[in-house]
């Protein structure tokens, strides 16, 4: 295929009527528009994280990504006003006979703005020193007008035995304390669109979820989680946190990257219902699922039961319980002891098996695979696709 030729993408009329599509010549993925009878053609292939512009819709003359939103000219493939040091190729179009032809050769490259890496996303290396412990606070509350948490209490209760007991560094973090956005569900477009760091987190520097990414990912040894029971659920600020961390987890799926190695996890449970076991289930397989080990006995928990709505005096049994405070020191304890013994002995692993687990490639897909590949390698065509995008 030579690029000095114009090869015919179909119908001018039909990507007229469509306004945005994606069509492909060969290999090349290109994003084809039509606005006021005026035709482009530009990359189909966004410079951010790969998304396909083509899928998109279109802001007046410029592109936007349906997975992060980035706009590009839908000529020209220049950034948007503020961004013009970013641009994606654009390929020269005309109209013959009633056919839209393309140019396989670029009119204009492909620029990537200069951009300092977020500070998550350097490699992950433990640093040396005493095993850390960090805290995460999951309960809602008003800071100006502050109440008794009986689950935040505990786990103040464990980070003091950690660090006066042990000698532990520790710190904690209240998710009512900081200010982050919830999930906006880049999975549900593609695999690909959820990132480490997470796109949000990319994108506001006010978002402060960054701090229990630090967290996770790069300071803590242990991480102790602590909960109210909300209608037989964790809190709804866990769940916040949570969805979140998904990005964590799709490096797993989609890099087999694992970013949480020799870690630790504990949770303290407590509330005036029950289903202590049910809340405990999910936060158990959650926190394995995206790298954590955890102690024996994991857990420590109070509840009071669900016809107990006295909610005083649940309260006031926390706060005079000594064997649950010796309970949140004996799990400090517990997940330390782990963390010093996974610490010491952490070599380099072999990278995660795919069988039965996510991104777990199907024998079917892989003798699909090969067979698309020995083809192109006999030489035999592909043929142009065109698919239909949204139109703008």
């Amino acid at each position: 295929m030579s690029n000095e030729t114009w090869h015919d993408l179909g119908p001018a009329e039909t990507f007229k009527q469509r306004g945005l599509c994606e069509a492909g010549v060969g290999r090349l993925k290109l994003a084809i528009t039509c606005k006021d009878g005026v035709f482009g053609a530009v990359s189909n292939v966004c410079n951010h994280a790969g998304g396909p512009l083509g899928q998109g819709r279109l802001d007046g003359e410029y592109l936007v990504c349906p997975w992060h939103n980035w706009k590009f000219h839908r000529r020209t493939g220049l950034g948007q006003p503020g961004n013009e040091a970013a641009a994606v190729p654009s390929h020269e179009v005309k109209v013959e006979h009633g056919r839209l032809l393309v140019r396989a050769e670029p009119a204009s490259p492909r620029k990537q703005a200069p951009h300092v890496p977020h500070p998550l996303a350097r490699p992950v290396a433990r640093a040396g020193g005493p095993i850390r412990v960090a805290g995460i606070s999951t309960t809602v509350m008003d800071r100006a007008n502050p109440r008794y948490s009986t689950s935040e209490a505990l786990l103040e209760v464990a980070l003091a035995c950690a660090r006066d007991e042990l000698g532990c560094e520790t710190q904690l973090l209240r998710l009512s304390d900081l200010k982050f956005g919830a999930c906006e569900g880049y999975y549900s477009k593609s695999a690909q669109a959820c990132t480490w760091p997470c796109s949000i987190t990319q994108f506001d520097p006010d978002d402060e979820l960054t701090a229990v990414y630090e967290a996770f990912v790069h300071w803590a040894d242990v991480v102790l989680v602590a909960t109210p029971i909300r209608w037989g659920q964790a809190s709804s600020l866990y769940f916040k946190m949570a969805e979140r961390m998904n990005c964590v987890q799709n490096q797993i799926t989609i890099r087999d990257r694992v970013l949480i190695r020799h870690k630790v996890a504990g949770f303290i449970i407590t509330g005036g219902q029950d289903n202590i076991q049910g809340v405990a289930g999910q936060m158990l397989a959650f926190f394995s699922e995206i790298g954590f080990h955890l102690p024996q006995f994991p857990f420590v928990a109070h509840s009071r039961g669900w016809t107990a709505e006295d909610m005083e005096k649940n309260v006031a049994e926390v706060r005079q319980s000594e064997e649950l405070r010796e309970g949140a020191r004996d799990l400090a304890r517990r997940s330390a002891t782990l963390a010093r013994m996974l610490v010491d002995q952490a070599t380099d692993e072999a990278k995660t098996a795919r069988g039965g687990r996510k991104a777990h490639r199907l024998e079917v897909e892989k003798a699909q695979s090969d067979g698309v590949r020995r083809a192109i390698r006999r030489g035999q065509a592909v043929n142009c696709k065109l698919r239909v995008g949204r139109p703008g």
